[in-house]
C-alpha cells in the first residue's frame, strides 16, 4: 500500500514525465526511472496540469472571449505545458499505422521523427475537434467548461495507463518498455482516481446521463484503439500510449458537446 507521502511523490515524478513543468530534484532522488507505481499518479498528474488551462479558459470566458477564440487558447496552453507529448505520439502513431505495409516498418515509420500526411491530418483532426467541441461545452458556462478541462485530462491519462497495462512491448528497447508496464494496484489507483475526477468535475454542471454517456463513449474509442494497435504491432509503444491519450480525449470532449 503507497502512503501519502510516497503518493506525492509519485505525482511529482507523473508531473516530470508527462509535462515540462519543473519539478524540484528531491523527488528523483534514489529514483531509478521505473513507471510501474509512478503511472498509478498519472490521472491526478493529469488533473494538476490543466488547472492552468482550465483557469485560462474560465476567465477568458467569463470576460465575453469568443468560445472558438478560448478554447484554441486554452488548448494552445496544454500543449505548451506538456511540450505536445501525445500531440507527437498521435503524429507519429498515425503516419505509422496508416502508412506501413507491415509490423517492422509501422515500427520503422514511427520511430522516425519526420512528419507525414497521416501525421499532419491527424493533428489538424486533434486540435479542430478538441477545439469546437470545447467551444460547445463552454455554453453551459464557464465554470462548467473549465471544470470539463481537468475532468477530460485526468481521464484521459487513465486510459493511457489501460493502454500501457493492456498491450505488451512492440519494442523490447523502446522507452516504453525501458520504464517498465504499470503494476496491477498503479492501474488500478489510475483508474479510480480518474474515474473519480471525472465524475466530481463533470456530473455537478453537465449532470450525470451526459457525463455517462461521454465515459462509455470514450471508453469504447480507447478500447478499438487498443485492439487496432494489437492487430497492427501487437504492443504498445510510447507513441501508441501518447496517441491513447489524445483518442479518450478527443472522443470525450467530442461526446460531452454532442450529448448537451
Amino acid at each position: 500500500m503507497v502512503g501519502p507521502d510516497e503518493f506525492l511523490k509519485d505525482i511529482a515524478r507523473a508531473l516530470g514525465f508527462l509535462s515540462r513543468v519543473p519539478i524540484p530534484g528531491r523527488f528523483f532522488a534514489g529514483y531509478d526511472g521505473s513507471m510501474r507505481r509512478t503511472s498509478g499518479a498519472f490521472a491526478v498528474a493529469g488533473a494538476v496540469i490543466a488547472l492552468p488551462a482550465a483557469l485560462l479558459l474560465g476567465v477568458l470566458l467569463h470576460f465575453g472571449v469568443r468560445p472558438e477564440l478560448a478554447a484554441l487558447v486554452t488548448l494552445a496552453l496544454q500543449i505548451l505545458l506538456t511540450g505536445g507529448l501525445h500531440e507527437d505520439g498521435l503524429a507519429d502513431c498515425a503516419d505509422g499505422l496508416g502508412g506501413g505495409g507491415t509490423r517492422e516498418r509501422m515500427l520503422e515509420i514511427m520511430k522516425d521523427s519526420r512528419l507525414g500526411v497521416y501525421g499532419g491530418l491527424a493533428l489538424i483532426l486533434s486540435l479542430g475537434l478538441r477545439t469546437e467541441a470545447l467551444a460547445g461545452i463552454a455554453a453551459t458556462g464557464p465554470v462548467a467548461a473549465a471544470l470539463a478541462v481537468i475532468a477530460v485530462n485526468a481521464a484521459a491519462r487513465a486510459a493511457l495507463v489501460w493502454h500501457w497495462s493492456f498491450l505488451p512491448p512492440a519494442r523490447v528497447d523502446g522507452v516504453a518498455a525501458a520504464v517498465g508496464q504499470p503494476a496491477g494496484a498503479a492501474l488500478i489507483t489510475a483508474l479510480i482516481s480518474g474515474g473519480l475526477i471525472y465524475a466530481i468535475a463533470t456530473v455537478s454542471d453537465l449532470g450525470l446521463a451526459r457525463a455517462l454517456v461521454s465515459a462509455v463513449v470514450a471508453t469504447l474509442a480507447t478500447i478499438l484503439f487498443a485492439r487496432l494497435v494489437r492487430g497492427k504491432i501487437q504492443g504498445h509503444t510510447g507513441d501508441t500510449l501518447g496517441a491513447s491519450e489524445q483518442i479518450c480525449e478527443i472522443a470525450l470532449y467530442v461526446a460531452l458537446a454532442i450529448a448537451a
